[in-house]
Order: C-alpha cells, then sequence, then structure tokens
C-alpha cells in the first residue's frame, strides 16, 4: 500500500524526459510538470507517451500540469496562456493526471475586483472544458510582486480574492495551488487558512518561507530590508506535520511537490542537495515509511 498524499518536486514539462531519470532515484513519488506562459510548439500527445513509460519505469505518478502566464489578456509574452490551459486540459487524461494549474491572469496594475468579470468569463467556460475532460483547474496563490491594487499576472493570492473567484465561477471543479510561502510573504498564517480552506485545495506545492520577525518590528516591511524569504521545507518556519495532519483530516489524497530554486541559501549546487532533504523531510512529517498494521489470529 502506498501513502494516499505522494512527495514529488516540479520539473520543466520540456525537460521532463531528461531530468527525471536523473533524479527520480532519489525517492521522488510524484512530478508537476510546468511552462512559462506557453506550452509551445511541444507535442503533448508525444511528451505524455514518454513520460508514462518512465512512470511505468520507476512508479510515480504526475500530479499536476501547469502554465504560468496571464490567460486574461492575450497580449505579449502571455498571447498563448490562455491556448495553453485549453491544451493542457485537453491532454490531462494523456499524463494520467486530473489537475491542470497556473496563475488566474489579472487586468494589468489594476484592482483585483476589476479582473473578476474577465475571471468569470475566462474561467467560466475553461471549467466547463475541464469537467467534461474530469480534470479540475487549480490557481497558484502566488501574488507576483502584485497588491490587491496593482499587478501583473494574478489575482489568487489572497483569501478575499478567493472568495470572489469562486462566487463568480461557482464550480466543483476549480480550486487552489496553494503553498504556505505565498501567505507567509503577506505576514498570514498558513495554518489557520489552511483550514479554512482545505476543500478547496487540489495540489500542494512544497515551498515555505523564513519570516524575520526582528526586522519587521525594527524596520517595519517597506524599508530596505528583507523581511521574508522563500526557503525549501525543512529551513523554514512552517509546522509540515501540522500541514498533512490538517489535509489527511479532510481527505486530501494528491501530491506534496517541491517548488526549488528558490532558497536563498541552498541554491546552485545545492539545489538538490536542498531538494532531496526537504523530500525526506516530508516524508518524515508524512509518518514515514508506510508500516502495515498486525492482523489479529495471523500466523507468523
Amino acid at each position: 500500500m502506498k501513502h494516499e498524499i505522494t512527495i514529488g518536486t516540479l520539473v520543466g514539462g520540456n525537460t521532463a524526459t531528461s531530468i527525471i531519470p536523473q533524479i527520480v532515484g532519489h525517492g521522488f513519488e510524484s512530478f508537476n510538470l510546468t511552462f512559462w506562459q506557453s506550452t509551445g510548439q511541444t507535442d503533448l500527445k508525444e511528451l505524455a507517451k514518454q513520460v508514462r513509460a518512465l512512470a511505468d519505469e520507476h512508479q510515480f505518478t504526475i500530479s499536476a500540469i501547469s502554465v504560468f502566464g496571464n490567460p486574461l489578456t492575450g497580449e505579449g509574452d502571455s498571447s498563448d496562456t490562455l491556448a495553453s490551459w485549453k491544451r493542457l486540459i485537453e491532454h490531462a487524461p494523456l499524463f494520467g493526471t486530473d489537475i491542470v494549474s497556473g496563475f488566474t491572469g489579472r487586468i494589468p496594475n489594476r484592482p483585483i475586483d476589476e479582473s473578476i468579470p474577465v475571471f468569470k468569463e475566462v474561467f467560466g467556460d475553461l471549467a466547463e472544458r475541464a469537467a467534461d475532460k474530469g480534470v479540475r483547474l487549480a490557481f497558484e496563490n502566488c501574488d507576483m510582486g502584485g497588491t490587491w491594487d496593482r499587478g501583473d499576472w494574478n489575482i489568487a493570492h489572497n483569501p478575499t480574492a478567493w472568495e470572489m473567484m469562486f462566487n463568480a465561477v461557482p464550480a466543483d471543479n476549480i480550486g487552489l495551488e496553494w503553498e504556505p510561502c505565498h501567505q507567509m510573504v503577506s505576514l498570514i498564517d498558513p495554518i489557520p487558512q489552511l483550514r479554512k480552506w482545505v476543500d478547496k485545495v487540489f495540489h500542494v506545492h512544497g515551498k515555505d518561507a523564513t519570516i524575520a520577525w526582528d526586522i519587521v518590528k525594527e524596520y517595519g516591511i517597506h524599508g530596505p530590508k528583507n523581511f521574508v524569504w522563500h526557503r525549501t521545507p525543512g529551513f523554514g518556519d512552517s509546522n509540515w506535520s501540522d500541514i498533512i495532519t490538517i489535509l489527511r483530516q479532510h481527505g486530501y489524497q494528491g501530491a506534496i511537490d517541491i517548488e526549488g530554486w528558490h532558497d536563498p541559501v541552498y541554491k546552485g549546487e545545492l539545489e538538490m542537495t536542498g531538494q532531496v532533504h526537504a523530500l525526506n523531510y516530508l516524508k518524515t512529517c508524512r509518518g514515514g515509511q508506510f508500516i502495515a498494521n498486525p492482523v489479529e489470529g495471523a500466523s507468523l
């Protein structure tokens, strides 16, 4: 029997077939395949075939496939993002996943409220397309440097925005790609938030944060000193045993996929050192190796 929550990592969709064979032996149980702004000329059917062959060989799952761009504008480098959402929804079953994720997008440099009507139009249609395929849509909760009033990428970084989004598109197959880090950078406590929103959490990114409260108290959050850092799990402030407990208490059966390449210390040639530490740390927080219960009356 396997754990109902798998621990994995993110890999680029266009490099997956070369990267996965190099790292899967460390014990990664799932992979989230990602694209930046566009799937481009990628033959998704062929990619799915190759990745599924690797999955069968090494016994891992594809937890989600993702595109990170602005699907609400159709402009500039995000001109293909909406079409890429549609392609990933179409091909998700071939990868063996039912989750497509990414940013919601937003109307650039306008308050979140003004993006809701366009969000409703775009993701109302995408949610219907996805439902027809048995696919769920999960929104990454990263602010990408944006605020309530201004931003270029994503409205799904604040719980008030989540309420507005899910009221605008009240579909059971849209939810969150949640991680504590993106809430902690706004000084939000992720634990009570997860308790409240866990039923809308479809996918979890394994990324943490360290908040320097001494700097916050002395210099505030608008001064020249950094007061928070993105961290690889195991090096940040979050109690991942609590996070996994909350997920399990509410029947979550999915992945926690490590989002690397952000830690200010475990970077460069220490990147995979940090990621494998996070992998083993999260497995420990999950309870370690699965151990079967004794069976009454069994003979040895």
